[in-house]
């Protein structure tokens, strides 16, 4: 099966957010869409990679992306999380501490990919896999260089030549994905070794990457519409509102401001500023795609340009966000749970967060969001 044909009627892109745990929140709505596919097929086996062409993600969404590429269902996605969560953020016992260590293993994460993103006789399986039935997108960071680093399976990119040495559709999947989910002082960083294919030589380098949040890609949306469209991407999908679709998927929004307090010092400065460059990237993305698209859905992005849910005659896409501000209230709901709030690796949460993502769910998914045709 050729994945690069351009679909038709149109083209579906699904993308996923990082997030961490809070990625079982944007589960619950993938969810909510796979069940409505299903009734509207009449096929009670349909998976999300039977509708949709390429699907991407960054971080925890590196994991969805893949899994569901995978041709997982999502119920059996969810359960993998619940299953592996505490596995996964398992705390490093070994760490030197201090600036110099890093707060969850290496081994357990990296055990659980490994395991699982195999093929049929056991090997691990790469970025060329068949078993992946759609294109995906997993964003991650370059530590090394300090660039953005999106790889995809498409076979016609420039770096996934199979007749060149350290075509990237070798590079084990389960690395990469694993890549995009460290998050600096999570997680060390993913040591992967690149042949360069730009000196005329084959070198080899070995790199440090890290979780693709560090990027402004912790929403992958606008980038994985580019990535099936720019030329330079050699995919070259086409565009419009009735030949492309794009769903982006969130994990809850956390509010990023320090509220009444007027000034702040130095350490609570250091913690604010990463989460405020994702959130603010993150808001951005979204702009980009409601302007270039036809937004059937998504909550105000703020007060001054509302939600743009508009029609667009020049739309390059139909687009729908599906992703919901934790408030206040949610976050003394969740105080039910744990105290710990909704951090990236509070596992107490899985059942608040399963809760919140069925319920918003059920409210706004609509099929008209995204494909009438």
């Amino acid at each position: 099966m050729d994945l690069t044909t351009p679909p038709t009627p149109r083209a579906r892109l699904l993308a996923f957010d990082g997030g961490g745990i809070r990625g079982l929140f944007a589960l619950k709505i993938a969810r909510r869409i796979e069940t409505l596919l299903r009734e509207r097929s009449g096929n009670p086996k349909l998976v999300l990679a039977d509708h949709f062409h390429y699907i991407g993600g960054t971080s925890t969404g590196a994991i969805i992306a893949t899994a569901l590429s995978w041709g997982l269902a999502v119920d059996d996605v969810i359960r993998l999380y619940r299953e592996n969560a505490r596995i996964m953020f398992t705390k490093d016992n070994l760490s030197l501490g201090g600036l110099r260590g890093f707060r969850f293993a290496r081994e357990p994460i990296s055990a659980f990919l490994r395991d699982f993103f195999v093929e049929a006789d056991g090997k691990p399986a790469t970025l060329g896999s068949s078993r992946l039935r759609t294109l995906l997108l997993v964003v991650t960071r370059n530590a090394s260089t300090g660039s953005p680093w999106p790889i995809s399976n498409n076979p016609k990119a420039r770096y996934n030549d199979r007749s060149k040495p350290g075509c990237n559709l070798d590079l084990p999947l389960w690395q990469l994905v694993r890549a995009s989910t460290a998050a600096p002082t999570f997680f060390p960083p993913e040591i992967i070794d690149i042949v360069d294919q730009t000196s005329g030589e084959v070198t080899r380098n070995t790199f440090a990457f890290e979780d693709g949040a560090v990027t402004p890609f912790n929403n992958p949306a606008y980038l994985l519409y580019t990535m099936a469209t720019l030329p330079e991407y050699r995919l070259c999908w086409p565009q419009g509102a009735e030949r492309m679709s794009l769903v982006s998927i969130g994990t809850g929004s956390l509010a990023t401001g320090r509220g009444g307090r007027l000034e702040e010092h130095l350490l609570g400065l250091a913690k604010q500023v990463p989460a405020a460059l994702i959130g603010s990237s993150q808001w951005w993305q979204d702009l980009l795609c409601r302007q270039q698209g036809e937004c059937r859905y998504g909550e105000p992005l703020d007060s001054e340009v509302g939600d743009l849910v508009r029609p667009n005659p020049d739309a390059k896409f139909l687009y729908a966000r599906y992703d919901r501000r934790i408030t206040e209230a949610d976050v003394i709901a969740a105080g039910k749970f744990s105290r710990r709030g909704f951090t990236l690796d509070n596992v107490e949460l899985m059942d608040c967060l399963g809760e919140m993502g069925a319920e918003y769910a059920r409210r706004v998914v609509s099929m008209l969001h995204f494909d009438d045709a």
